[in-house]
C-alpha cells in the first residue's frame, strides 16, 4: 500500500511453513542429493591440485606450460563467477530441476574429458566447460534449497551446505592425492560420480512450485513485481567482500606459516585441517542459533576481523593457528548468513536469477582474494600485514552495518533489508 512499510522478507520467511516434508527417507535422500550436488563445484576446485606437479612434468615441452597448468585448476572458478548470473536467468525460465539434471550429466562429460585429451589447450577448454556446468549446478542446488524450505529449515540446510562444502574440500584434496599417485590423469575419473547423481535427482527431487503469499511476500505484493536490484546489489557487494574474508585462511595459511619458519608439510596440513574444522563448527553454530541473519552480520564480521588481528600480531605458529580458528569460526557463520540473507530478499520467480548473482559475487571474491592480498602485500611489505589490513577493513564494514541498523531502527522498528546491506 502507498506510504506503508512492508515487513522485512526475512521476518516473513521466518514464520512461513516449509513447503515440503522435512522428515522421512524421501526427505533424507533429497537433502543428500542437494548437498552432494553442492559439493561438485568444490570437487572441481581442489581435486587435481595434488597432481599439478605431475601434470606440469607431462607438459614440460608445451610453451607456457608453467602458467597454463595452474590455470587448469583455477579456470572453473572463474567460469562459475562469470556465468552464474546467466545460469540464474536460465534457472528461472527453464526450471531448476531440469537444468540441474542436464548440467550434472554434462559435468561428467567435461570433467572426464582430460582422460583422453592430449592437448593442454584442449584440457583447459574442457576445464572451462566444467566451470559452466558448476555454475548451473551450484545455482540450481542453492535455489532448490530456497524453494523446498523456509524459515529455520532454510537456515539449517544453507548452513549444512556450507559445512559439506568445507568438509568436502579437505576430503577431495586427500582423494585427489591418493588417486593421483598412479598418474596425473586418474583423478579425472572421479568426475564420473555425477552420472550416479543425475538419475537419482531426476526421480527423487520434486518439481518446486511457487508458494503462498505468507512465505515470499505479503498478499498484496504477490503479483509480478520488478526484480529487487537495489536489495540484491547491497547483499552481493557485501558477499564479494565476504568471499575474500572467507578464502584468506585456506589460500594463505601455508604461506603465513612458511613466513614463520614452518616448512613441515605435515604441520601445515594439520594447521589447515584445524582451521577447516573451525569453519564447520561455525556453520553448525549458525544453524543452532535460530536467528535472522541480518542482525548477526556485524557481529560475525567483527569475529572474522578479530581472528585476522590475532594472525597479524602472531609471532609463532600456535598463535597464528589460534587466530585462524577464530577467523574461521566467523567465516563458518558468515557464508550461510550472507546466503540466507540473500534468499530472504527473493520471491520464487526471482530466486534463480538472484542466486546466480549471489554466486557470481561470491566466486568473484574468491578469484580476486589472492590477487588483492598480493597487491596489499607488495604495498606494505608482508603477507601478515596484508591480512591485518583485510581485518581492519572487515571491522570497518561491521561497524558500518551496525550503524546502518541503528539508523534504520531509529527511523522504523522494522528495518528494511537494503538498509542493512
Amino acid at each position: 500500500m502507498p506510504g506503508s512499510v512492508p515487513p522485512s522478507p526475512a521476518a516473513v520467511d521466518d514464520v512461513a511453513p516449509s513447503p515440503v516434508p522435512v522428515s522421512g527417507p524421501a526427505h533424507l535422500l533429497r537433502v543428500t542429493l542437494l548437498m552432494a550436488g553442492s559439493c561438485l563445484p568444490i570437487l572441481g576446485a581442489v581435486l587435481i591440485a595434488p597432481v599439478l606437479p605431475k601434470m606440469q612434468d607431462s607438459f614440460a615441452s608445451t610453451p607456457g606450460a608453467k602458467a597454463l597448468v595452474p590455470l587448469a585448476l583455477t579456470i572453473p572458478a572463474l567460469s562459475l563467477a562469470l556465468l552464474a548470473p546467466f545460469a540464474g536467468v536460465i534457472v528461472d525460465r527453464l526450471g531448476r530441476k531440469r537444468l540441474l539434471i542436464v548440467a550434472t550429466l554434462l559435468y561428467a562429460v567435461f570433467g572426464t574429458a582430460p582422460l583422453w585429451l592430449d592437448s593442454l589447450g584442449a584440457i583447459i577448454a574442457s576445464r572451462a566447460l566444467v566451470g559452466v556446468t558448476e555454475a548451473a549446478i551450484m545455482t540450481c542446488c542453492t535455489t532448490l534449497i530456497g524453494d523446498y524450505y523456509s524459515g529455520h529449515q532454510r537456515v539449517k540446510y544453507l548452513a549444512l551446505q556450507t559445512m559439506c562444502a568445507s568438509a568436502s574440500a579437505t576430503a577431495f584434496f586427500v582423494l585427489g592425492g591418493a588417486v593421483g599417485a598412479t598418474g596425473w590423469r586418474m583423478p579425472f575419473w572421479v568426475y564420473a560420480v555425477s552420472l550416479v547423481l543425475a538419475p537419482l535427482m531426476a526421480t527423487a527431487l520434486p518439481t518446486p512450485a511457487a508458494r503462498a503469499a505468507t512465505d515470499e511476500a505479503p498478499a498484496e505484493t504477490t503479483t509480478r513485481r520488478p526484480f529487487p536490484w537495489r536489495q540484491m546489489a547491497g547483499i552481493c557487494a557485501l558477499t564479494f567482500f565476504g568471499a575474500m574474508v572467507f578464502y584468506t585462511v585456506p589460500v594463505e595459511m601455508s604461506y603465513l606459516l612458511d613466513d614463520l619458519g614452518v616448512e613441515d608439510t605435515g604441520v601445515i596440513g594439520l594447521a589447515t585441517a584445524i582451521a577447516s574444522a573451525a569453519t564447520v563448527a561455525g556453520a553448525v553454530t549458525f544453524a543452532r542459533l535460530k536467528r535472522s541473519p541480518d542482525p548477526m552480520l556485524p557481529a560475525v564480521l567483527a569475529l572474522c576481523a578479530a581472528g585476522f588481528g590475532v594472525m597479524f600480531f602472531a609471532g609463532n605458529a600456535p598463535l597464528l593457528v589460534v587466530g585462524a580458528v577464530v577467523n574461521c569460526l566467523g567465516t563458518g557463520m558468515l557464508l550461510p548468513a550472507l546466503l540466507t540473507s540473500a534468499m530472504s530478499r527473493l520471491a520464487f520467480e526471482d530466486r534463480g536469477r538472484g542466486t546466480g548473482l549471489w554466486m557470481a559475487a561470491f566466486f568473484g571474491g574468491e578469484f580476486v582474494c589472492p590477487l588483492v592480498l598480493l597487491a596489499v602485500e607488495s604495498a606494505i611489505g608482508s603477507l601478515a600485514g596484508a591480512v591485518g589490513v583485510l581485518g581492519l577493513a572487515a571491522a570497518l564494514v561491521a561497524a558500518g552495518l551496525l550503524a546502518a541498523r541503528r539508523r534504520a531502527g531509529a527511523a522504523d522498528p522494522r528495518p528494511l533489508p537494503e538498509q542493512l546491506a
